[in-house]
């Protein structure tokens, strides 16, 4: 399917680099407790010179006033953990699905940096190309129409001009039903919706990368898109699964790396 590809940013890392870490989908929120756990544990002790996260951090992320609006509450831990790590290694953030109105006030606040999706990284003398991978779902047309919506800077405004509790009430109403829908879809066996193919090429052509990194999908696999491009899909964590989820990908001069964590 033909698209226009969108302006692609690009990051060069230092060269003092020695190891890059991606994660994405990690969908922290208050009711699971051990998946926040798995990852304050891996954020605090990863040997990583920096962490990408590509989308999806949070299960929701309704506005970065959220943090102040309940110090002692669960976006407040997070933030504090963000912190911490942005204190010690470089920290980058991309906008995912859940978390889109994630902004500057949060970056200020844990020292991290907000990535373009799609985002280029050049390291170790290669090209990789990064995205949170929903823009690349073009075959689910409820949804690309769902995101262009709400990725408005008129929808953004008017929503983000609400008091928090309604944000929050808002938020938790829309969860209930992508929960709904996707149960729905699972009961009727409908195929998965994954990223279009021929759209993944030309980003990664566009960019002169062969490998595409990206999240959203929770499919993690490596699929060969021909002519040497790739792409390569993060796992989504969730340490209450029976084996446990919590994968975090690993780039080193050497190549990619998984490395399970539970």
């Amino acid at each position: 399917m033909a698209t226009a590809v969108p302006r692609i940013a690009e990051l060069s890392a230092p060269a003092a680099w020695r190891t890059v870490d991606f994660i994405s989908d990690i969908h922290l929120q208050a009711s699971e407790p051990a998946t926040f756990a798995a990852w304050h544990a891996y954020m605090s002790g990863t040997s990583a010179d920096a962490v990408f996260i590509l989308g999806d951090l949070f299960d929701v992320w309704v506005g970065d006033d959220a943090v102040d609006g309940d110090p002692s509450g669960f976006d407040a831990s997070c933030a504090q953990v963000l912190q911490k790590t942005g204190e010690r290694l470089a920290l980058y953030v991309m906008h995912g699905n859940r978390d889109f109105l994630a902004g500057p006030a949060l970056m200020a606040r844990c020292r991290g940096t907000l990535l373009d999706d799609p985002t280029l990284l050049d390291f170790a003398g290669q090209r990789w190309l990064l995205s949170h991978g929903d823009a690349l779902c073009l075959d689910d047309v409820d949804y690309m129409r769902f995101r262009g919506e709400v990725r408005s800077a008129a929808w953004q405004q008017a929503f983000l001009g609400k008091p928090l509790a309604e944000r929050q009430a808002i938020a938790q109403g829309l969860r209930r039903q992508s929960r709904a829908q996707h149960e729905k879809r699972r009961l009727s066996g409908e195929t998965y919706i994954d990223v279009n193919a021929g759209a993944a090429r030309q980003w990664l052509q566009a960019a002169g990368a062969a490998t595409l990194i990206h999240g959203h999908t929770h499919q993690p696999a490596v699929h060969q898109l021909g002519d040497g491009l790739q792409r390569v899909v993060l796992s989504d964590w969730d340490a209450a699964a029976t084996p446990p989820r919590l994968e975090v990908l690993r780039l080193a001069a050497t190549g990619l790396q998984r490395l399970p964590l539970g």
